[in-house]
């Protein structure tokens, strides 16, 4: 089972779609987008975005292997959260995870959260979490400046190779139609 999750535009998200693996060897995987932004007027953040999504993983059956991969950006005052669950219950022998949930903050208003949680009835299990989150690095946007990109372009690259991981992963018609939406949500975060 495989679901690809996308959250663009809406003005409150919350989402967590789930994985129940039930049969011997089951596999999940869950890929994970969420750009959140609002408007600043007058010092004021107004129309906030808020995503707040992740994924749950139950591993029912021996030998079931799981994967959530969840990026987020956040800008212009929008909230994100990562809210996840990874459940290995008593059975599930030699169950495999692997979490990875990265936040991207560009800017000094935004923000971020992640509430992983995991229960683990079982001691054979493997399990890899790992969360960051982090800000855009001004010496690489002034880098990037230095060989001719514009202060805009240059956030768009690194947001862009910061996605890259879910992006790489969709066929090539739908890559091209989300590294567009990414473009269009990212308009008028800098200057």
């Amino acid at each position: 089972m495989e679901w690809i999750d996308g959250n663009l535009g809406s003005k409150v998200t919350m989402k967590y779609p789930s994985c129940v693996l039930l049969g011997e060897k089951a596999h999940g995987e869950v890929l994970s987008l969420a750009i959140a932004r609002g408007e600043i007027k007058n010092n004021n953040i107004i129309n906030r975005q808020i995503l707040d999504n992740g994924a749950k993983m139950i591993h029912a059956a021996r030998n079931t292997s799981s994967i959530i991969n969840s990026k987020s950006v956040c800008l212009l005052g929008g909230k994100t959260s990562y809210r996840g669950l990874v459940r290995i219950n008593k059975n599930a022998e030699n169950a495999k995870v692997k979490v990875n949930c990265d936040a991207l903050i560009l800017d000094n208003i935004s923000e971020t959260d992640t509430y992983p949680s995991m229960k683990i009835d079982n001691d054979t299990a493997t399990i890899a979490h790992e969360a960051t989150t982090g800000k855009v690095n001004e010496s690489q946007i002034y880098y990037l400046m230095s060989r001719g990109l514009s202060e805009k372009d240059a956030q768009n690259l690194i947001v862009a190779g910061f996605l890259e991981p879910i992006t790489k992963t969709l066929p090539m018609e739908y890559a091209v139609e989300l590294n567009r939406l990414i473009e269009l949500s990212m308009e008028g975060s800098v200057g």
